[in-house]
């Protein structure tokens, strides 16, 4: 079996590209999941799921941009049957904390048929590096809606590292984890967890849910502003004010500070612009 390929769904996305690192550096066979793969996988074409599937023992799913966009539970399902199909043992599924549609997702998954492991996860840490909060980093300021609701922020080198542990040792089948940061952090802190890192003032700037959603239209656009939005409504409301323990169980230790995050990201030179 442990011949067999690995696929990782999203091998370029942030999590996917981690995740497949891990693998490799193991010396696993990983076939990776994208649009321009030499087997390619894309969500939009149903027809090269199978493809992408065969001869695969374990298969880790992200869907882009997210669960909540309309129709992807119902692509989920479909991969699902089509997984089954296959011959796929099992299915690491990357959900979202706090949201509906994400957790109609994993209840697809659940019922499949085949064995899952669901790594449910809190807002990223790489959102300020990589994602659609790198340029007002760079600009100086953090504009967030939520008010004080704090996060527990989680940093992708953790969900990578669950992620890899439940599609190499067996006994994570059938386990949740809900994956966070080890602490509860306002926009407000790490605001102040940036600016200590970068060595300049990053301010966070409390804004309306409107106008975070008009910021990342200009930037990226109405639809993907839409869904982050809509995202940030429904769950930055107070629901995910508390701590999970899915990287102390599935690990056993505790999951990296947002700090430490921030202080790693600054030495790597993606903020040198805002230094």
């Amino acid at each position: 079996m442990q011949t067999q390929p690995i696929l990782v769904i999203g091998a370029t996305g942030k999590t996917g590209s981690r995740v497949c690192a891990r693998l490799e550096a193991q010396g696993l066979a990983v076939r990776r999941g994208s649009r321009k793969s030499p087997t390619p996988f894309d969500w939009d074409a149903p027809q090269t799921w199978a493809g992408a599937m065969d001869g695969v023992r374990a298969t880790y799913v992200t869907y882009y941009p997210d669960l909540a966009v309309p129709g992807a539970v119902e692509k989920l399902e479909s991969l699902c049957e089509t997984a089954k199909a296959a011959g796929v043992s099992h299915l690491v599924l990357l959900s979202g904390r706090g949201e509906h549609h994400a957790r109609l997702g994993e209840e697809v998954v659940r019922a499949s048929g085949v064995d899952f492991t669901i790594v449910r996860a809190a807002w990223f840490a790489q959102n300020f590096s990589e994602g659609a909060f790198l340029q007002p980093v760079l600009a100086g300021v953090l504009p967030m809606p939520g008010e004080d609701i704090a996060e527990p922020i989680i940093d992708i080198e953790d969900i990578a590292d669950v992620a890899v542990a439940a599609l190499t040792d067996e006994r994570h089948k059938g386990e949740l984890y809900e994956v966070t940061g080890p602490r509860l952090m306002t926009f407000a802190e790490m605001a102040a967890d940036l600016s200590a890192a970068i060595g300049r003032e990053i301010r966070h700037m409390p804004i309306s849910f409107e106008a975070f959603h008009d910021g990342i239209a200009a930037s990226a656009g109405t639809d993907f502003a839409d869904l982050v939005t809509a995202i940030a409504r429904e769950t930055l409301d107070g629901r995910n004010a508390h701590l999970g323990d899915g990287v102390q169980r599935a690990l056993g230790r505790a999951p990296r500070d947002f700090s430490d995050f921030a202080t790693r990201t600054a030495a790597s030179g993606t903020w040198a612009q805002a230094a």
